[in-house]
């Protein structure tokens, strides 16, 4: 498939000193990179697997309150000190608030649980109240891990029937490749670093889905728009007029989206590290497939003119009357 590298703008309704980007000139290149990189992240969550949190494996989580500023490898080395096993301490937007949370320990009394904690915690000159302290068993971190993956698969298959009804079931099938290729790069680059994968990622991984989705469909909107106002072009001029008229767009909602992402990074305490690293890695990779996934697997499909023109089926033939 071959193009030229500068289209006519004047030609199609653009400002003649705008230049019309060819986007699709790379399409077989980062597909083939899409495909390793896609192949490599199945490898890695095969392999190595997802490091799930406790909400997934089960455990023990309670919240701590304060009077002092404390630092977590002190609570921690108290815990551990009191006996239990892997404690992991999260700061709630101060160093007064904390979260702890441990796997089942074997041999303790549930319901001496609250009361445990209470003693095991306490630092000298800083006293501590402990609040909500929850227990999850295993079969319901089980229970929960399954309905969060039917949860995703759901959210894919309406988003198919959605773009379907809405637009046309080739650029439909882009997208839900474009999402479903989004979903496993995130998993895969958590299950090669080992990084937790708990309900705050399984949050980030749906809003992924929402922002991946959005731009999906105002690509797609601008595709079917241009098909049926541009006359003389070929669809792959088509896409590549749609994919320029909103990078602007895709650019200033990927950045605004990004700064949000890096300010709960950097200022949101532990509780949104994982959530806000979820999010930056789909925000780089769900702008990328919304281009070259999405339209480009339309396009390959043989998308035209065609597919989005109401075909009106006559009521009857009219027979020629000699």
């Amino acid at each position: 498939m071959t193009e030229n590298t500068q289209l006519d703008s004047k030609k199609y309704g653009r400002p003649e000193e705008e230049r019309i980007i060819p986007f699709m000139k790379i399409a077989l290149p980062a597909a083939l990179l899409s495909i390793l990189i896609t192949i490599a992240s199945i490898f890695f969550i095969a392999t190595k697997g997802l490091n799930l949190g406790l909400d997934f494996t089960g455990g023990i989580s309670a919240e701590l309150n304060y009077k002092k500023p404390v630092q977590s490898a002190e609570v921690i080395q108290a815990l551990t000190k009191a006996g239990f096993h892997d404690p992991v301490v999260q700061t709630l937007g101060s160093n007064q608030d904390l979260m702890v949370r441990m796997p089942v320990q074997e041999g303790m009394e549930v319901e001496n649980l609250t009361q445990i904690i209470t003693t095991a915690v306490q630092l000298p000159n800083n006293t501590v109240d402990v609040n909500k302290v929850d227990m999850v068993g295993g079969q319901v971190g089980n229970e929960l891990y399954l309905r969060s993956a039917g949860a995703v698969a759901l959210a894919l298959i309406l988003m198919l029937v959605y773009v379907t009804i809405r637009f046309e079931f080739k650029l439909a099938m882009g997208a839900v490749l474009s999402l479903f290729h989004d979903i496993i790069v995130t998993l895969g680059v958590f299950a090669m670093m080992q990084w937790p994968f708990d309900l705050t990622v399984l949050a980030a991984l749906l809003a992924i889905i929402g922002f991946s989705l959005n731009d999906n469909i105002v690509v797609s909107d601008r595709i079917r728009e241009n098909f049926r106002k541009i006359r003389g072009a070929t669809p792959l001029e088509i896409i590549n007029i749609a994919l320029t008229e909103t990078l602007q767009r895709t650019i200033h909602t990927s950045m605004t989206l990004l700064l949000v992402v890096l300010a709960m990074m950097f200022l949101g305490g532990d509780g949104l590290k994982w959530f806000s690293v979820a999010m930056c890695i789909g925000v780089f990779v769900g702008t990328y497939s919304s281009i070259y996934i999405g339209t480009a697997f339309a396009l390959w499909r043989g998308l035209n003119r065609q597919d989005f023109i109401v075909q009106v089926k006559p009521e009857f033939d009219e027979e020629e009357v000699h």
